[in-house]
């Protein structure tokens, strides 16, 4: 799978981990910056990946600052993006099978490293379980359709 990998300065570390894990467990990873730890601005590169994944470029992204959450916010003003922050196993493991999320978002300041390469690998694992939601994947769709111009 190709996966692209960004963060922000404070998910800079975690960063170059998760691209390490990823080549380790066979996957094709893209780094999408930054190239150190100085001060940058989230939104640069949660922008560079969302672009990635609507441009069918890339499979997934992981996406990596203080707490996930501003990566997430700017990742999902794409269509065709569905980033979920993610906190704990279930929480991968869900925005896999329910919602097909295709970027994982993550907090560089409150999760562990075994716990991050725990969800990442569960969250790669998992296949959508369709059914019903797809149904409710269809309905987003329609909402970026309407609401959303195209990039």
């Amino acid at each position: 799978m190709k996966i692209a990998v960004a963060s922000d300065h404070r998910g800079f570390a975690t960063k170059v981990k998760i691209l390490t894990l990823l080549n380790q467990l066979g996957h094709v990873a893209f780094d999408y910056g930054p190239d150190d730890g100085e001060s940058v601005d989230y939104p640069d590169y949660a922008v560079k990946v969302a672009k990635a994944i609507g441009d069918k470029t890339i499979d997934r992204g992981i996406l990596i600052c203080g707490t996930g959450m501003g990566m997430c916010i700017v990742a999902n003003k794409f269509p065709g993006v569905r980033a979920t922050p993610c906190h704990d196993d279930i929480t991968a493991q869900m925005s896999r099978l329910h919602n097909d999320s295709n970027v994982l978002c993550l907090s560089a300041d409150l999760l562990g490293d075994r716990l991050v390469n725990r969800m990442i690998e569960i969250w790669l694992k998992e296949e959508f379980e369709g059914g019903r939601h797809a149904r409710r994947l269809e309905k987003l769709q329609k909402v970026e359709e309407e609401n959303m111009p195209p990039h």
